[in-house]
């Protein structure tokens, strides 16, 4: 038996080439980046803007909400009040705060007569802001405001 040398086979040679691809999407990352950044840095305006005591935001106005049922009865922040308690409570916001919002909601059954008294009493309790809160018209059906005066008379007979 003769003692020899064993064959080596030689592994894997390293490879010495860069593989580019992966370098290419990297590059076309960043060059879709800058297409889409580069005109909103170009067209924004830098301002340096001066320092005052007056320009600190304040807190948002408050605002509470007056809901008129179908039966003309009202709520404050969803508590039921008779018109005397609700004058009172709207005399309180006002003096608290008299900037407040009253965000009135009435039913549409509820008699115009109704709503007034509530928007009298919030007059004169001192809230001068009152919004009406509606629910948005579904697309395709006109609403009564946006109907023609034929229309609308049309409707009314």
């Amino acid at each position: 038996m003769a003692f020899g040398r064993l064959e080596r086979t030689t592994g894997p040679q390293p490879m010495s080439d860069i593989n580019m691809t992966p370098l290419v999407d990297v590059m076309l990352v960043l060059v879709v980046i800058f297409i889409l950044t580069a005109p909103l840095l170009a067209s924004s305006i830098r301002l340096d803007l001066p320092r005052a005591d007056g320009a600190t935001p304040g807190a948002p106005p408050q605002s509470v909400t007056v809901v008129l049922d179908k039966e003309g009865q009202a709520y404050l922040d969803d508590v039921p009040l008779a018109p005397q308690a609700l004058a009172a409570r709207l005399a309180q916001l006002a003096r608290e705060q008299p900037d407040t919002e009253v965000q009135l909601r009435a039913d549409t059954a509820v008699p115009y007569g109704r709503v007034v008294e509530v928007m009298g009493a919030a007059n004169a309790a001192g809230l001068r802001r009152i919004g009406f809160v509606a629910d948005p018209a579904a697309p395709g059906i006109p609403s009564a405001a946006s109907a023609s005066p034929a229309a609308a008379a049309a409707a009314v007979r």
